[in-house]
């Protein structure tokens, strides 16, 4: 039951947030189906074990839809399926760790091209991430030249 809507046309809302179907003209599987997130093991996937981090994440709402905020991408990750009562942080909490562990988050995409040191690419959720940031070089724009001081 995975339902995509068509963002070919959408246009940045100009709202207070900016989401992450704004940024990536995307939306993924489990923003619609809650089977999909139901196995996330909040425990196993927090970093360093600290299940501190975890508590600052709770369900919200943008544009009137259930959200929980990326703070690695800063934007909100909307949720439409129906979220049973009390359990909404729980499953807030799950869809972001879906969404950080498959390595969807915007702010994760950023990481290939500007990441300046060695850091696992999926952060500590995902066992085993690959290595990006260790081979950084400033980026140059084609025809600029230094100024001479």
């Amino acid at each position: 039951m995975s339902e995509q809507f068509d963002l070919a046309d959408r246009r940045l809302s100009g709202g207070k947030g900016i989401d992450t179907e704004e940024l990536t003209g995307k939306t993924f599987p489990y923003q619609f189906d809650r089977s999909l997130v139901d196995d996330v093991d909040l425990h196993a996937a927090t970093p360093g074990e600290d299940i501190n981090w975890l508590e600052d994440i709770e369900l919200m709402t943008e544009d009137g839809v259930n959200a929980v905020f990326d703070r690695y991408t800063n934007a909100f990750l909307k949720i439409y399926f129906e979220i049973p009562a009390g359990r909404e942080n729980e499953y807030a909490r799950k869809v972001l760790v879906k969404h950080l562990q498959e390595g969807n988050s915007y702010g994760i995409w950023l990481k290939h091209k500007h990441a300046k040191f060695a850091q696992p690419e999926l952060g500590s959720w995902l066992a085993g991430s690959a290595t990006v940031g260790a081979n950084w070089t400033p980026p140059e724009l084609a025809g600029w030249q230094k100024p001479d001081h």
